[in-house]
């Protein structure tokens, strides 16, 4: 790396919501947020890293390019791999894992790859290695090029370190946050999830609304660098505090359980005098107080719990629902099967590419207001 307030920053993206996720690093003001495959990239120095890491809500994990060289052959990347500064990054008493992946390179077994930069820098630099261990070393092969890569992140950033109660088939808090975008959220407006499970929507909405920072209560593989400023980074965290809102936002559930996790959740975040939790049927629900806002919603799906069939009738109780009674009001539902969304009977625009979700594809289903 040749300028260390001037490199390539990876943002990790949940599969199909890169563009999204390129919206809101924009909205925090990074520089030069390019849409890339899998993600989205940005410039700037360490500051900015241990930044993208507090700030960014959908983004799965930040990557540091510390450096790349040309290797045809294991010999190759042995001599470079022992050559390459180490010690600019790494500190001595922190183990380090390397993962390794080959893409039309002549070194091909990541395995043999991996190995060789682990010996590297254990005997050139003399870090201990360790399969488990918090700090990771990411180096790409792609046509003969070795991009080397430091995971800052460490654990995924969907843990944001006080979701602790989960319930069955749960949305990632990444996930969440990226939808809520998708459906035009900008914490402005009310919010309800009449499926709440373990309080995922409901919570990252209070969280955006509040400006509180996703990564404010966990820790980070940063942290454990040989460059980490501990005074500059509690002056980042320093730097956006939370603010006042009036607005409430709700969730429910059939699901007396779910109830009680979504509660806990929100406490452990600290918003439990932002969200309202109640337990009762889709049948059951009603408005909240004020002006109309955003009902969004991950109902069960046949292949993610079983055999779809009798989920038409809850899609249907869902539709007739917000129809007669949520006027004005805009609706996001996200569900594998298009024949399920038509079930609703809302009037959905015509949904757009598939993203993953638990190695599913589901797709969000938007509305205009209610009339």
């Amino acid at each position: 790396m040749t300028n260390s307030n001037d490199f390539e920053i990876y943002l990790v993206s949940p599969p199909g919501l890169e563009a999204v996720l390129l919206d809101e690093v924009k909205s925090k003001k990074f520089s030069d947020p390019k849409q890339v495959m899998g993600g989205v990239s940005i410039r700037g120095g360490w500051p900015e890293v241990w930044r993208a890491n507090l700030e960014i809500r959908g983004t799965t994990r930040v990557l540091a390019r510390i450096g790349a060289f040309h290797a045809g052959h294991l010999a190759q990347l042995d001599k470079l791999a022992r050559r390459f500064p180490w010690g600019d990054f790494l500190r001595k008493d922190v183990p380090i894992n390397v993962e390794v992946t080959c893409k039309k390179s002549r070194i091909y077994h990541a395995g043999a790859a991996s190995q060789r930069i682990e010996t590297a820098i254990r005997e050139e630099f003399g870090a201990p290695i360790s399969a488990e261990a918090e700090l990771s070393i990411k180096a790409r092969f792609e046509d003969n090029l070795c991009t080397l890569s430091i995971d800052t992140s460490g654990e995924s950033l969907h843990k944001r370190g006080h979701k602790e109660a989960i319930g069955k088939a749960p949305m990632r808090e990444t996930m969440a946050s990226l939808f809520l975008r998708h459906c035009g959220y900008d914490g402005k407006e009310t919010v309800v999830d009449p499926m709440c499970g373990s309080g995922t929507f409901v919570i990252e909405a209070a969280e955006i609304a509040a400006h509180l920072n996703p990564g404010r209560t966990r820790k980070f593989a940063f942290e454990r660098l040989k460059n980490f400023d501990a005074a500059a980074w509690e002056r980042i965290c320093a730097a956006a505090p939370a603010i006042k809102t009036d607005l409430k936002f709700f969730g429910s559930d059939r699901d007396a359980g779910a109830i009680k996790m979504s509660k806990a959740n929100a406490e452990r975040a600290g918003v439990t005098d932002l969200t309202v939790f109640q337990n009762h049927a889709v049948s059951d629900l009603m408005p909240p107080p004020g002006a109309a806002g955003l009902v969004i919603v991950n109902p069960p799906y046949g292949t993610r719990i079983g055999d779809k069939k009798p989920l038409f009738a809850l899609y249907a109780a869902l539709g007739k629902t917000l129809t007669t009674r949520f006027k004005g009001w805009r609706v996001g539902v996200i569900t594998t099967d298009s024949s399920l969304a038509k079930a609703t009977g809302l009037p959905f625009a015509k949904p757009g590419k598939p993203m993953s979700h638990g190695g599913l594809n589901v797709y969000l289903f938007k509305t205009e207001p209610l009339k």
